[in-house]
């Protein structure tokens, strides 16, 4: 789960990290009367799931009340469009009007699970600023990192060695960057959190380290232990589809292709997709209906796949244990008379009472539905019938 950066923000300096104050935005009236209150350069930077709003032009420094009402109407009346939107975009409901202040240099501080050691890890780089990818695959000793024990939070000789790899010597930089390494390492944790950044953190002219924006994701499956993090969703930046999909107890995520998948286990539906790759197709998702899937649930798959115009033809590939062969094929007869197949949908069927379930789809005669017999020949004929 994501949330926002004036929620990131908010929380980090519950920890006591050193944040700056900000106003949330949700109109050009709104943007200028926050400014009115401030009377300095501020900044305003739109709030959405997606990188890149400075060179989108969705981060404004304003000196004025024209100016703010300016930036506030561009901003709030269209979509901003970057390499991590896809061209279509997406619309900006609210903005963040901060303070702005004079920048010396700016650093990342970032705090994730190193999959590889199984244990948290703190990383920090002296350039702030720019995606990390891009500095790890340019420079990657520029990386610092330290792993925390799974049981223990970021010890006092690790946050010695992260402020001097930062370069901090002078004794207020330094008890603030102390302050920001608890701060996140204490948020991070307390909140089951897979992802949190500071990037950039700020050296400003006159000596003070603050926290200028803020990254923070959670892991979904520990959202049932805080309620309050809950409660920061916003459903308006989800794919609607995906929201569908969790409350029907299916997991899904849209992709950038044609050939929509229905399938039971992660690495299956992995294996499907590479298939599809493989044979000159391009999956349109990652739709995973589980083990425990009831027959409402996969009529509901059916109902998400088929109702995107993008989708030409549907693979589904079952592999029968928990989730039994007959009830997907009870399910495939009973969306095709529900939603009706207007493109074709190729099954493979292999596993616990598969012979009854190709019995169902053979006595169905469904339009449009073509049986394979392996997941290869599923993949071909997908492929062949898109």
């Amino acid at each position: 789960m994501k949330i926002h950066e004036y929620q990131a923000r908010q929380l980090l300096a519950d920890a006591g990290v050193p944040v700056p104050p900000g106003d949330v935005i949700e109109s050009a009236a709104e943007a200028v009367a926050a400014f009115e209150r401030i009377r300095r350069r501020v900044v305003l930077k739109a709030q959405v799931f997606a990188g890149g709003r400075g060179k989108a032009g969705f981060v404004r420094l304003c000196d004025n009340a024209d100016q703010v009402r300016q930036a506030a109407e561009f901003m709030l009346a269209n979509r901003m469009v970057s390499p991590q939107t896809g061209p279509a975009g997406i619309a900006v409901k609210r903005l963040l009007m901060a303070e702005a202040v004079d920048i010396a240099h700016e650093y990342y501080v970032g705090m994730t699970i190193d999959r590889a050691r199984g244990c948290p890890v703190v990383m920090v780089s002296r350039e702030g600023g720019v995606e990390i990818e891009q500095v790890a695959a340019r420079d990657p000793q520029a990386i610092i990192k330290e792993w925390l024990h799974p049981l223990a939070s970021l010890q006092p000789y690790q946050i010695r060695k992260l402020t001097d790899a930062l370069g901090f010597k002078q004794p207020d930089p330094v008890k603030a960057a102390v302050k920001v390494f608890q701060g996140l390492a204490s948020t991070f944790l307390e909140y089951d959190a897979s992802l949190a950044e500071i990037n950039p953190l700020v050296l400003t002219t006159e000596g003070r380290l603050l926290a200028i924006d803020a990254k923070i994701n959670f892991d979904d499956n520990a959202l049932f232990r805080h309620p309050e993090i809950q409660a920061m969703a916003d459903p308006t930046e989800e794919n609607p589809n995906e929201i569908r999909a969790h409350q029907a107890g299916l997991t899904y995520i849209a992709l950038d292709g044609n050939i929509g998948c229905v399938v039971n286990g992660a690495g299956l539906a992995m294996a499907t997709m590479d298939l599809i790759k493989l044979h000159g197709g391009s999956p349109a998702n990652f739709l995973d209906v589980g083990g425990s899937v009831t027959r409402e649930g996969a009529i509901e798959a059916f109902r998400i796949l088929l109702g995107e115009p993008k989708v030409k033809g549907v693979l589904v590939n079952i592999f029968g244990g928990i989730a039994k062969c007959d009830l997907i094929a009870e399910a495939l007869v009973a969306a095709a008379r529900e939603v009706g197949f207007k493109v074709p949908v190729v099954v493979r069927l292999e596993g616990t009472n598969v012979e009854r379930a190709r019995r169902i789809i053979a006595e169905a005669a469904i339009p449009g539905l073509v049986t394979a017999e392996g997941l290869t020949d599923a993949a071909k004929k997908v492929c062949a019938a898109v």
